[in-house]
């Protein structure tokens, strides 16, 4: 459990290398990341990957239609997903390798699930390597008796570390809380001060698969807090819904776009994703853009049907979150997935910390649009 660029991955891989030698030719071993992709670039073809930390006469051989690595002394690994944990009912594994698990998607059915299957050998065994999340099976996992911890902070491997990572990274965290969550590799608890919490997020989460027949009922915004200078904080890009289907308005979180962005490559993301979430307004603040913003997002053409919405912040940060947060403390507000970043600034950030909270920003502007515009407390130019 340590901080980015600490060398997690390829603690991993040097620990399936060790047991694959261990084990020999019966061996059977689980590799379970976020996504197969996630299996496929980082676990396996990644620069500190599995197949990158044995000598080229004893790489193994990645299959992909097999979902199978086979290494030189006639081992197996097995390669699952966390959006798809029933692969690992049924298969038994003497060990196991899981990366990123604060991230999973389904992450209480994965470790149900690859616990029940590790029972091959006297000593089977699984290494998590993973940047730490509060989530409750993370808490779990750290203070079972039959778990051991290794952390790590991202500054004790910086002289091995690409310049432009320090750079981003460091810069973007660094004095923040935030910060010893990313860089120095703690198990944050909740934020004294927060207006959200973990659990309170977690409670009212949304399956995907349940609520994408109800998105043509939706109404839909794009919200955008822009960076004040590119290259420097983050442009937020957040894609919220809100469903009249009863009595109460319920709202949704679709999306997170944030990033670095140029401000036309913000505009655009902006405008791809209301073409593709069917969107009625795209909503920005104009506070340090001014008429910039506007000219920017016309020049890239918005979308017939979709109108521009400029917002100007006449109040703090926090006293427009209060409102929204009050909207997730009566159970109205669901995340639908998981949206680790974001879920982390609203979960960690006081006004008392530097970072900027731009993802947050862009999710409070959207529901602010979408649940108090007709109330006249939106803030709006």
């Amino acid at each position: 459990m340590a901080g980015r660029g600490w060398g997690k991955t390829r603690t991993g891989a040097e620990f399936i290398r060790e047991r694959v030698a261990a084990l020999g030719p019966k061996g059977r071993i689980a590799l379970v990341g976020r996504t197969a992709a996630d299996v496929r670039d980082v676990m396996l073809h990644g620069e500190s990957g599995l197949l990158s930390v044995f000598p080229n006469k004893e790489r193994p051989v990645h299959y992909p239609s097999k979902r199978q690595v086979v290494f030189k002394n006639g081992a197996v690994a097995f390669c699952y997903s966390s959006d798809e944990p029933d692969q690992l009912r049924g298969p038994q594994h003497h060990a196991a390798w899981i990366d990123e698990a604060a991230t999973f998607y389904n992450l209480e059915d994965v470790i149900t699930n690859y616990r029940l299957g590790l029972r091959l050998g006297v000593d089977p065994r699984c290494v998590i390597t993973t940047t730490p999340r509060p989530r409750p099976e993370i808490r779990e996992l750290r203070y079972s008796p039959t778990t051991v911890i290794t952390g790590g902070r991202t500054y004790d491997n910086l002289h091995n570390l690409a310049p432009a990572f320090r750079e981003t990274v460091l810069r973007k965290y660094e004095g923040s809380r935030l910060g010893r969550q990313e860089l120095d590799g703690e198990l944050l608890e909740d934020v004294e001060g927060a207006l959200w919490t973990n659990d309170l997020i977690e409670e009212h989460r949304a399956d995907l698969e349940l609520v994408s027949p109800f998105f043509p009922q939706m109404e839909i915004v794009v919200a955008i807090d822009p960076a004040v200078t590119y290259g420097g904080d983050e442009t937020g890009i957040v894609v919220c819904g809100r469903l009249d289907v009863t009595d109460v308005a319920e709202g949704f979180v679709l999306a997170d776009l944030s990033g670095h962005y140029s401000p036309h490559g913000w505009a655009q993301a902006a405008i791809q994703a209301a073409q593709a979430w069917g969107a009625s307004y795209i909503v920005a603040e104009v506070n340090n853009g001014g008429e910039m913003v506007r000219s920017t997002l016309e020049s890239e053409r918005l979308p017939r049907g979709v109108r521009f919405k400029a917002v100007t912040a006449t109040r703090g940060k926090r006293l427009r979150a209060e409102p929204i947060s009050t909207l997730y403390e009566q159970g109205l507000m669901h995340h639908v997935g998981i949206h680790h970043t974001l879920e982390d600034q609203m979960t960690t950030w006081t006004p008392a910390d530097r970072l900027s909270p731009d993802r947050l920003d862009a999710l409070v502007w959207a529901f602010a649009h979408l649940f108090f515009r007709r109330r006249g407390m939106a803030d709006v130019a």
